[in-house]
């Protein structure tokens, strides 16, 4: 069952890669206007007697930037499908890993990192179900997971082991399972956050790189507002996971708050994107200032989850890595 979660880990980056090509190719593509050719007008016939019928207009033959445009909207496609098949077998290789391992396959970095990924992506595909103008987003997203997922399985993957002995609790599914939800929240939302940061300097007149990425991006106000849903979604969950991780730690412990590395970045991270929500809903903050706030607050999540557990050691050294 090891090996086939392994396997199927490796089908999915493969699916994710298929998926960003798909993307890539309509971005590609993705400025070509669709032009409609206009009909020529039809010479009347007059005839001296009863009304001459008129003969059938000319059906125009598609445009070479019609042809285009079709084929941008057919690569977008299969780029979300691959993405829905990789979804599906980044599912499977986290079921068949939990299988294996005969617990939830949270118990290291590796673990998490798949899971986490996992999350982003399935909130992706539901994003897109109801907002399909969103699509070309999808190269980015599809990036991301074939970055993160192969950092995974090429540099933190670790054979399966039993958690070690202060997991043992049913605090684990309640904190771990929160802080990866939340997590994945926030790994989708700083997708339309940085795309809105490139958008939006494109719309006021950059052409400069990356601003020119962005040419094909849907609207900036749209990527803003998405961008905030998101954060203002998973703040709460990320809250309580925070919360339930100090229960748990006093249990465990005898002290619910011991500045361990990895407890004082979850501070950090809470409250770097409680700024962001707060310069959100102020008037006086730009827009582009806020979304800064919230790009940072996912880079505190990046260094509490590798800079963490690579770089420090405490309590909540879980990465498995030797």
């Amino acid at each position: 069952m090891s090996a086939l979660s392994d396997n199927l880990v490796t089908f999915a980056i493969l699916a994710y890669l298929i998926a960003m090509i798909g993307h890539a190719v309509e971005y590609a593509l993705g400025n070509v206007r669709t032009r409609v050719a206009a009909a020529a007008p039809v010479r009347e016939l007059v005839g001296a007697g009863g009304p001459v019928p008129t003969p059938p207009a000319p059906v125009p033959s598609p445009s070479p930037a019609d042809r285009s445009a079709g084929r941008a909207r057919l690569a977008g496609l299969i780029g979300v499908g691959a993405t829905a098949v990789a979804a599906g077998l980044h599912l499977a290789a986290l079921v068949t890993r939990g299988l294996a391992a005969d617990r939830m396959p949270w118990g290291n970095m590796y673990e998490f990192v798949l899971t986490v990924t996992f999350i982003g992506v399935a909130a992706w595909l539901v994003v897109l179900w109801n907002r399909p103008s969103l699509r070309k987003l999808g190269l980015f997203l599809t990036l991301v997971m074939v970055l993160l997922v192969a950092t995974a399985e090429l540099v933190l993957y670790v054979p399966i082991v039993p958690l070690v002995p202060a997991l043992n609790s049913y605090w684990f599914v309640i904190h771990v399972s929160t802080i990866v939800f939340a997590s994945g929240i926030f790994l989708l939302g700083v997708v339309p956050a940085v795309g809105f940061l490139m958008r939006n300097g494109y719309e006021q007149g950059k052409r400069s790189f990356p601003y020119t990425l962005a040419k094909r991006l849907p609207g900036a106000v749209g990527l803003e507002r998405l961008t905030f849903a998101l954060h203002a979604f998973a703040f709460p969950i990320f809250t309580f996971a925070v919360i339930a991780g100090a229960i748990w730690a006093e249990a465990a412990w005898g002290r619910p708050w011991g500045w361990d590395p990895k407890e004082t970045w979850a501070f950090i991270s809470w409250v770097v994107y409680a700024g962001y929500l707060h310069a959100r809903a102020t008037p006086s903050v730009k827009r582009n200032v806020a979304t800064w706030i919230a790009v940072l607050g996912f880079l505190t999540m990046l260094m509490n989850l590798f800079g963490v557990n690579i770089f420090f050691t405490g309590l909540h050294s879980y990465g498995g890595l030797d």
